[in-house]
């Protein structure tokens, strides 16, 4: 009786699985994996970070320093190329390929621009052009700010006037409450003989905190 009993469920089983074994098949047959280079067309060498994407979707890849690159997509998606200062080129994969690997070579031709036009004019005499050579002074460009915020003195000058972050208030102040706790019951040590609590002191003193406030008096 239970051999009976379980071969129909066994069979409806298998019946049930067969749409979902096809249908994964299917899925799995319009897979197609691309390995391809980018290229430029005149000099055949290897385009670094290409943009390699398939089109209307949020999905893609950069291109190798070589130009290589590896795209999981489907039959019948639309595979761009994009990078700067080249023309941007698209490839379809055929509906009916017959493969789930495509190797492919792309090439790209460079993208031609014009920029708009610039007239020089002279300067009215020699005198202004001396005098212009001599006091024009150019804005700095970015490598010129970097090199004057990471000059030691500017930056020893800035970390004496700038209030500590966060994390260095954070690390003082558990430091100090670990201090305190490490002499718990008992008197600290003076610190007459240390560095930091003469160089607190100094600048205590500095801000005049020692200075004697006199109260005002008022006369009847």
């Amino acid at each position: 009786m239970i051999r009976i009993f379980h071969l129909p469920l066994c069979v409806l089983a298998l019946i049930a699985l067969i749409p979902f074994k096809g249908k994964a098949q299917l899925a799995f047959d319009r897979v197609v994996q691309v390995n391809g280079v980018v290229m430029t067309s005149d000099s055949l060498y290897g385009v670094p970070d290409v943009i390699v994407s398939v089109k209307n979707q949020n999905r893609g890849v950069y291109t190798s320093e070589s130009g290589v690159f590896v795209l999981v997509c489907f039959k019948g998606d639309t595979i761009q190329f994009r990078s700067l200062g080249y023309t941007p080129s698209e490839y379809v994969i055929p509906e009916d390929f017959k493969s789930n690997t495509l190797s492919m070579v792309k090439l790209l031709s460079q993208d031609t621009f014009f920029l708009s036009e610039t007239v020089i004019h002279a300067l009215p005499s020699k005198e202004s052009f001396r005098y212009v050579f001599e006091h024009f002074q150019p804005e700095d460009d970015k490598y010129e700010i970097a090199r004057k915020n990471s000059d030691l003195a500017m930056m020893r000058m800035m970390a004496t006037t700038m209030n500590p972050d966060g994390h260095e208030g954070a690390s003082y102040a558990m430091r100090s409450i670990a201090q305190r706790a490490s002499y718990e019951g008992m008197r600290p040590p003076m610190q007459i003989m240390s560095p930091i609590a003469w160089a607190q002191f100094i600048q205590a003193w500095k801000r005049g905190d020692f200075r004697s406030k006199k109260k005002k008096t008022s006369s009847y």
